[in-house]
């Protein structure tokens, strides 16, 4: 669709991360500043609205920059923009892997980042970990902050605060992964494709891994391309992945500030955020980190036979459920964030949710909502059928 049209279909929605992204420099009094611890396919126009929504992609095997709709169409480069990322590192007790972690943020082959951390009551030596990598890490801003000692989820949105209203690009990491050394590139040269005042999230696929990271295998690929009517049944957004450019981490930061109760997992709930707002997700399928499988895994890799017979059993004992009233009590919070067709989907799923057996089903089945695959979709349709959706 040309992005005429899109601009003319985008709404007022984007309009606030306009004026806030002009308005930056003077809104220095939200969040905190960083400072050191001492020792998918995109269609384009010549000349585009700068801030119309864009369809989500897929890359596949080599990184696309810049797509083109036809021969002769210009395509979208914005050169010359700020390319700093703030990493965001949750800890708590992670002091086994942790230094593994913090390494691979040196190896990156893009070196402009600062390292946010915050640790949520560690009892063991995760915080001297992190003051002796601020020692050394090349002159590199390295905040460490205490936790809301709330559980993961808390302590992300806690972190996504922390980043402040300058840090160009932010990218989530959890304590036991270990980058590879690609991944920053990637996420930004994926990103600089976009309009800068368009919401946009990066993610992509892992290796998984054991606990000495061999026995290596890609997480599973995405069957449909990413989008709101997704991100309402399914998170495919893995936090460990995501990098968000400037004006999603402006959606985020102020969405979170109306969150009475943290979501069910902070990635899902952006994921949701960034589609359910017009934003555009670009997810790689080239793999960008190491997905340590360890005893102590929060939340671990979500494939196999042994994964969906979880999944059935978490389904069954109402859990699935019980996510859902969370979310849809987080979207709703964000109701005027959303486009007017996903403020009508949104109302449709909940409705759906609500209703006698078959009525449930055919607004299911009008809503449009999708899993990836079809055993993701059986796994759906099983949950509407048995009130567990």
């Amino acid at each position: 669709m040309p992005l005429a049209r899109l601009a003319a279909r985008g709404g007022t929605f984007l309009e606030p991360l306009r004026r806030r992204a002009q308005g930056r420099s003077a809104a220095g009094e939200r969040g905190e500043t960083v400072s050191a611890i001492p020792a998918a396919e995109v269609t384009a126009q010549p000349a585009p609205a700068p801030c119309a929504p864009m369809p989500s992609r897929v890359m596949r095997g080599g990184l696309e920059l810049c797509h083109r709709a036809a021969a002769g169409d210009a395509p979208i480069c914005w050169q010359g923009r700020p390319r700093g990322v703030a990493i965001l590192l949750a800890v708590y007790n992670g002091a086994a892997l942790l230094e593994e972690q913090l390494a691979s943020y040196l190896a990156q082959h893009h070196a402009d980042w600062s390292l946010i951390v915050s640790d949520d009551g560690s009892s063991d030596t995760s915080r001297q970990i992190v003051q002796r990598f601020a020692a050394r890490a090349a002159g590199r801003a390295v905040r460490l902050r205490a936790g809301p000692r709330a559980g993961f989820a808390s302590n992300f949105l806690a972190l996504l605060q922390a980043a402040g209203p300058d840090a160009p690009f932010a990218a989530l990491s959890d304590q036991d992964d270990v980058w590879l050394p690609a991944k920053l590139e990637r996420a930004l040269a994926a990103l600089a494709g976009l309009p800068p005042c368009l919401p946009a999230l990066y993610c992509s696929r892992s290796l998984i891994s054991d606990a000495k990271l061999g026995a290596r295998r890609p997480s599973c690929r995405l069957r449909r391309a990413p989008g709101f009517a997704n991100a309402l049944v399914q998170n495919i957004a893995s936090g460990n992945t995501i990098v968000l450019n400037r004006a999603a981490l402006d959606l985020v930061q102020a969405a979170g500030t109306d969150l009475r109760d943290a979501p069910v997992a902070h990635d899902w709930w952006i994921y949701q955020i960034v589609t359910g707002a017009g934003g555009a997700v670009v997810h790689d399928d080239r793999p960008g980190l190491l997905y340590r499988q360890h005893a102590n895994n929060l939340i671990g890799a979500n494939d196999g036979l042994r994964a969906r017979l979880c999944r059935i059993a978490q389904l069954l004992r109402g859990d699935y459920r019980a996510w859902n009233d969370r979310n849809l009590a987080a979207l709703e919070a964000s109701r005027h964030r959303l486009t007017p067709g996903n403020r009508a989907l949104l109302a449709r799923f909940a409705q759906a949710r609500r209703s006698p057996l078959p009525r449930r089903l055919r607004l299911l089945r009008g809503s449009g909502v999708y899993r990836q695959g079809r055993a993701g979709n059986a796994l759906l349709w099983f949950a509407a059928l048995t009130g567990h959706l």
